[in-house]
């Protein structure tokens, strides 16, 4: 089955919210080599101006994901997880996310371009805080193959 062209412009509804721990902070931080002090050591982030450890940029991905869990579990979406490549991710940021936000996602598929048997989906996770404030946007590019026949 196909990607669902059907799929462009779809809204799925935000995700529950996700309370941004400071060990989780410093745990990815560690994972991708991310080794200022701010990312670990809260008095080096209250230094900057922040009221507790500020994560790294990537760091979104945790909260989109939830958000890309959604799109890839809709039944009439064309998408088989063992035939999906992350192809690109991009993040545009309103302020960086910190230890103690609360940030729910809420996704939508704003492209899908044919390539050749597969097919690219573009998404948008706008992601933001308990205020209702934007934080990050999160833009996830998947390649899509049809697997094997």
């Amino acid at each position: 089955m196909p990607v669902n062209p059907e799929l462009v412009g779809r809204d799925f509804p935000p995700t529950s919210p996700y309370l941004v721990g400071r060990e989780k902070v410093r745990e990815f931080a560690r994972a991708v080599f991310a080794d200022d002090p701010q990312h670990s050591d809260p008095a080096a982030a209250q230094a900057l101006g922040y009221a507790d450890v500020v994560a790294p940029p990537t760091f979104a991905i945790v909260v989109a994901e939830s958000t890309l869990k959604q799109l890839l579990g809709e039944p009439d979406s064309g998408i088989v997880l063992q035939n999906v490549l992350h192809a690109e991710q991009k993040f545009r940021y309103s302020r960086p996310i910190i230890a103690g936000d609360e940030l729910t996602a809420r996704l939508s598929v704003t492209g899908i371009r044919a390539m050749g048997a597969a097919a690219m989906v573009t998404s948008e996770s706008e992601i933001t805080d308990a205020a209702g404030d934007h934080v990050v946007t999160a833009t996830s590019i998947l390649l899509v193959g049809e697997g094997d026949k």
